[in-house]
C-alpha cells in the first residue's frame, strides 16, 4: 500500500477537518494510512535492540588471616563465672568494640551469635585445631605433641593439603616457634628478650595450637615465627591463606606471672589472660588492616577453639570476621555455625572439593547433627551477598 506523506497525514487531525477540507473517502483513507504508519513505527520501536544491562561481578575474596584465640566462651549461662565470657568483659575492650554497632572499629565487622563447639566432647584444645584443618578430630582427645605413639598423626586429606594440590600459597605463623627444636615439639620458658606485645620474658609455643603439625605432609611446612608476618605484610608476600597462633599468653590461654596491666587496670588470674589476648589483637589486627593484603578485599577471622563448661547451644564461641566485604557495623548472624563452617567457606572461595572425613557418631552436635563440612552453614551470612561463591 502506498502511504501518504507523514506531514499530510498529520494535517488530518479530527472529523471536523475531514468534513470541511476533504472528501470523506480521502479522509478515511488518510486515517487508515495514519493508523498503519503509527503501528509500523511502534513495531520498529519495540524490536529496536537495547544495550545489554551491565552486570557487576561479585568481588573476589583476597588474602585470609585466621587468628586463633583460646579457652573462653563468647556467651555462656549467667551463673558460670570461670572462665568469664568475652562479650561485655571489661578486660576485652577491643574485642567488644568490634561487635558494638556504631563503634568505629565495627565498621567492617560481622560476627556469629550462634557459633557452637565443633561437636559433643570435642575437647581439649588440640582436637579443635585438628578439626579446623580436617573437619573432624578423628576421635582423638589429647593435647599431646604429635607422634604415632600418641595416635594423633594423620594421613587423611585436609585443608592445607588441598591448597598444596591446587597451588594456593599458604603460611603458618606460630609465635615462639623459634624457641623450639621443631614445629612438632612444644617449648616454654624464659627468654632473654621481652615479648613485643605483653612485655614479659615468658614464652610458650604449644604444638596443640598448630593445626598443620598433626598431618605428615604439612607438619613442618610453611611454618614461620610470628615476626615474619609483619615482614611479609610489608613485602607483599603473605599467603592467600594465613594461620596465626599467638603464644600461650597472647592467645588468652594462660595468665602471665604477676598478672597483666592493661589500659591502666591491673588484671590477675583468668581476667589477666583475657586482657593479654585483647591487647594482642588490638595491636595485630590494625597492622593487618593497614596492609594492601587486607585493603584488597582481605579477610581477618578471629577464631576461638572450644567452649568451656558445656557443648550445647547455651555456650557460644566467638567468630568475628573483619573485611571490606563484610556486611559491617557489627552485623550479628544468627545462623548456626561451627569450625566446619570455616573450612566450607574457604573451599568455596578457592573452588575446592568438600572435605568428607568421618566424624565419630558420639560427637554429633545438638543443632541437628549438621557439623560435617558438607552440611554445615558456611560463613556467607557474615559477608555482603554474592561474596562467597
Amino acid at each position: 500500500m502506498k502511504l501518504l506523506p507523514l506531514v499530510r497525514i498529520l494535517n488530518c487531525t479530527d472529523s471536523a477537518t475531514c468534513s470541511s477540507e476533504l472528501t470523506r473517502r480521502e479522509c478515511e483513507t488518510r486515517w487508515r494510512c495514519r493508523a498503519t504508519f503509527a503501528a509500523a513505527a511502534a513495531s520498529v520501536l519495540l524490536v529496536t535492540p537495547q544495550a545489554p544491562a551491565q552486570t557487576v561481578p561479585p568481588p573476589t575474596v583476597g588474602d585470609i588471616f585466621v587468628i586463633a584465640m583460646e579457652n573462653h566462651n563468647f556467651t555462656q549461662p549467667i551463673g558460670l563465672k570461670k572462665p568469664q565470657q568475652i562479650l561485655g568483659n571489661p578486660a576485652a575492650p577491643f574485642i567488644n568494640s568490634l561487635v558494638t554497632p556504631g563503634n568505629a572499629n565495627a565498621a567492617q565487622v560481622s560476627y556469629a551469635t550462634a557459633y557452637y563447639n565443633a561437636g559433643f566432647g570435642v575437647h581439649p584444645s588440640e582436637p579443635n585445631y585438628v578439626w579446623a584443618e580436617a573437619g573432624t578430630d578423628f576421635g582423638a582427645h589429647t593435647d599431646a605433641d604429635p607422634s604415632p605413639a600418641n595416635g594423633n598423626t594423620y594421613q587423611s586429606n585436609h585443608l592445607t593439603a588441598q591448597f598444596n594440590a591446587a597451588g594456593i600459597p599458604w603460611k603458618n605463623y606460630q609465635e615462639d616457634v623459634e624457641f623450639s627444636t621443631s614445629p612438632t615439639n612444644s617449648a616454654s620458658g624464659t627468654a632473654t628478650t621481652a615479648n613485643p606485645f605483653n612485655g614479659s620474658s615468658q614464652f610458650g609455643y604449644a604444638v596443640k595450637h598448630n593445626p598443620m603439625a598433626f598431618f605428615a605432609d604439612t607438619d613442618i611446612e610453611n611454618v614461620f615465627p610470628l615476626e615474619q608476618l609483619f615482614r611479609d605484610l610489608s613485602n607483599h608476600s603473605v599467603g592467600r591463606y594465613n594461620w596465626i597462633t599467638p603464644n600461650l599468653f597472647n592467645d588468652a590461654h594462660s595468665a602471665l606471672k604477676g598478672g597483666f596491666k592493661y589500659q591502666g587496670t591491673h588484671f590477675s588470674g583468668d581476667q589477666a589472660a583475657v586482657a593479654q589476648g585483647d591487647n594482642f589483637l588490638s595491636i595485630v589486627v590494625p597492622e593487618i588492616m593497614a596492609s594492601p593484603a587486607y585493603t584488597n578485599n582481605g579477610v581477618i577471622v578471629i577464631w576461638w577453639d572450644e567452649t568451656e563448661g558445656g557443648d550445647d547451644t547455651n555456650f557460644t564461641l566467638g567468630e568475628i570476621v573483619i573485611s571490606p566485604l563484610a556486611k559491617g557495623n557489627a552485623y550479628g548472624s544468627t545462623l548456626p555455625m561451627s569450625h566446619s563452617s570455616d573450612i566450607k567457606t574457604w573451599e568455596e572461595v578457592f573452588g575446592l572439593a568438600v572435605l568428607d572425613n568421618p566424624i565419630p557418631m558420639a560427637e554429633t552436635n545438638n543443632f541437628g547433627g549438621f557439623n560435617a563440612v558438607s552440611t554445615v552453614n558456611d560463613l556467607s551470612d557474615l559477608f555482603a551477598p554474592g561474596t562467597i561463591p
